[in-house]
């Protein structure tokens, strides 16, 4: 038991982890858990480590334990009132002793989710005739070991190279090359932890905005209020525009490009989108060898990035009132901060902070404008 209503389980080994020892798990002093929509996931795993037992005097006890090697794999699992989540399935990657004047120590593990591992060997590799999905997805498939999920998204435009024209080529990681497909569409690229415990979802695709909005975040409600701290801006510089020309590579021919919206699932209703006059406009950009097509699409996902962004909400909440875990990629109601910025919005990032008697979350959400699309959200 970590604390009353919360309960904490690590799973650690080489490559099928196991539960830890308990004696472990009592040296827990703090667990820091960073979840966000790009780029990989982080966690930082602090122990209490003193000098006492029968080789005391050559090193501290909890360095012999092969558990918390660099390159073990760590699940970290909460259990709120019976319901588990699993909030993080990572590689050690750095460890780091602390020593005190008292024969005590803290040791620090910090590590990122399993994608790491796709970050490990920069290759120079051609995939001849294979759309950007087909691609994605091959490359998920060869690190099944670690239990990945794929879910791949097709973008609204297909693209099929003509092996003739043009090959595609991976010149890095694949990590750096999955990231940079995802960004040509707007797309974000991420590994989930679970549903379950030694599974993860390797997910490429728009931000979701989809789906059953988890709990709602409450502010100065009375006893319904679990978020400590909010702070919301409305950037109005952010939405951006396409104008311009672009010279078609098939053809040669110099045409028209320009966006006007994004296509992304409204979750306010005075979106930024709607007010083209007062955005930013940028120039295509352009790149040797792009179609016609290629360059639209680029376009689009220069817009559809600007949108997701234009309101900004940052606070904390208390895990334990929230009744739950706020995950993120996925969409939250928000209430009690009046009807401009109350209403669904997507979460971007969530940090776990938990130690003995407390367990709260930092929390970054976004969406494209004010006002509400929903007159209640879920509690």
């Amino acid at each position: 038991m970590f604390f009353q209503g919360v309960r904490l389980s690590l799973l650690i080994g080489p490559t099928v982890p196991l539960p830890a020892p308990p004696s472990l798990i009592q040296s827990v002093d703090s667990i820091e858990i960073t979840e966000t929509d790009s780029g990989r996931s982080g966690f930082q795993l602090s122990f209490k480590a003193d000098r006492s037992g029968l080789f005391a005097t050559i090193d501290y006890p909890i360095l012999k334990l092969p558990l918390l090697r660099p390159f073990n794999r760590v699940i970290v699992v909460v259990t709120i009132n019976m319901i588990p989540y699993v909030l993080m399935d990572g590689i050690i990657t750095h460890q780091q002793l602390s020593p005190s004047t008292n024969n005590s120590a803290l040791l620090t593990v910090t590590g990122e989710d399993v994608s790491v591992m796709m970050d490990m060997e920069e290759k120079s590799v051609q995939h001849p005739a294979q759309p950007d999905i087909a691609i994605v997805s091959k490359i998920i498939a060869t690190y099944a070991q670690y239990g990945l999920i794929p879910l791949v998204i097709p973008p609204l435009s297909l693209d099929v190279p003509n092996p003739v024209e043009r090959v595609p080529s991976q010149v890095g990681t694949d990590l750096e090359y999955l990231e940079d497909l995802a960004e040509r569409y707007a797309y974000v690229f991420y590994v989930s932890p679970g549903p379950v415990p030694g599974t993860n979802t390797a997910y490429w695709g728009p931000p979701t905005r989809t789906g059953i909005p988890q709990g709602a975040l409450s502010v100065n409600l009375g006893t319904s209020t679990n978020v400590n701290s909010i702070n919301i801006q409305h950037k109005a510089l952010t939405p951006t525009f396409v104008s311009g020309k672009g010279e078609d590579s098939l053809t040669g021919r110099s045409l028209p490009i320009k966006t006007f919206s994004s296509p992304r699932l409204p979750l306010a209703t005075q979106s930024a989108m709607l007010k083209t006059a007062k955005a930013r406009k940028v120039l295509p950009k352009q790149g040797a060898g792009l179609t016609y097509t290629q360059m639209l699409s680029r376009a689009q996902a220069i817009t559809d990035a600007s949108m997701d962004q234009v309101v900004e909400a940052t606070g904390e909440l208390d895990a334990v009132r929230y009744n739950g875990v706020l995950k993120a990629r996925r969409i939250v109601g928000l209430r009690g901060v009046g009807s401009t910025y109350d209403g669904l919005y997507y979460v971007k990032s969530v940090t776990h902070q938990l130690r003995l008697g407390e367990y709260k979350q930092s929390f970054t959400l976004t969406r494209e404008g004010v006002g509400t699309t929903t007159p209640v959200v879920i509690p």
